[in-house]
């Protein structure tokens, strides 16, 4: 049995990861920002689904809430496994020039500072040469890395650039001490983070012009997902995969 923290887990890919992890059997911790009753809902379902699940309220870009998210996760189940660092924001479409400073802080703030942070401490604990056991760490970078986003979110695209690059530098630091690092790049995914950039039929309007004709679920990511944190993909790291239809 796996021990899984999954950052920005109460919603969305997250979620879906979440409940696929508890159907595996897997102890998971449930990381939130704001919303208590979805993430009290996901517990739910992954208890249902035969794993254990713990929810655990903390802001990926404030040092203090990402280590105390850790501490909360291994007293509840002990020495962690698996960190999925999904945790992300996106802001309405606009191009660049149109872009104010807040909203550019606040995206690198969030999907590159917190995301650094939550690896900084995977690389602290996971480690076998700091007292860890090793384990699988998974970032959740974006379609958008490879196609920029032109006059949507460019800002987004670039802060989701970074967790490729972060992954390819951290699977090789880590590698040897028994971590792997992959990332995964969904495409059009059916979920309400674009309803939070302005766009709530973005990903039915957009799917259809991927190679496969349909915009993906979560639920398919999901399984990328737990195939990386699994043993299946023991001998995977550094790579970053598409899940995106061919787009």
């Amino acid at each position: 049995m796996k021990n899984v923290l999954i950052t920005g887990g109460s919603r969305g890919i997250g979620r879906e990861a979440t409940v696929l992890c508890g159907e595996r059997g897997w102890s998971v911790g449930v990381n939130y920002v704001g919303n208590q009753e979805a993430a009290e809902e996901t517990v739910a379902m992954v208890r249902q689904a035969g794993g254990r699940a713990v929810a655990i309220k903390g802001d990926v870009a404030v040092e203090t809430d990402v280590a105390a998210m850790f501490d909360t996760a291994e007293r509840a189940f002990g020495p962690l496994t698996g960190v999925v660092i999904n945790a992300g924001i996106v802001a309405p479409s606009q191009p660049l020039a149109e872009m104010s400073l807040d909203r550019l802080k606040r995206i690198f703030e969030v999907n590159v500072l917190g995301a650094y942070l939550c690896a900084r401490e995977c690389a602290r604990r996971l480690a076998r040469d700091r007292g860890g056991e090793g384990g699988s760490v998974v970032l959740m970078s974006s379609a958008a890395a490879r196609l920029g986003a032109p006059f949507e979110y460019v800002d987004y695209a670039g802060s989701k650039g970074a967790l490729d690059t972060l992954t390819i530098g951290l699977s090789k630091e880590l590698g040897p001490q028994g971590v792997r690092v992959n990332a995964i790049r969904p495409g059009l995914i059916e979920t309400d983070i674009h309803a939070s950039g302005g766009q709530p039929d973005r990903a039915h309007r957009l799917g259809a012009t991927a190679p496969m004709g349909r915009p993906g679920t979560a639920r398919e990511v999901a399984e990328a997902i737990v195939w990386l944190l699994s043993d299946a993909a023991s001998y995977t790291t550094g790579a970053i995969i598409d899940v995106s239809g061919g787009r």
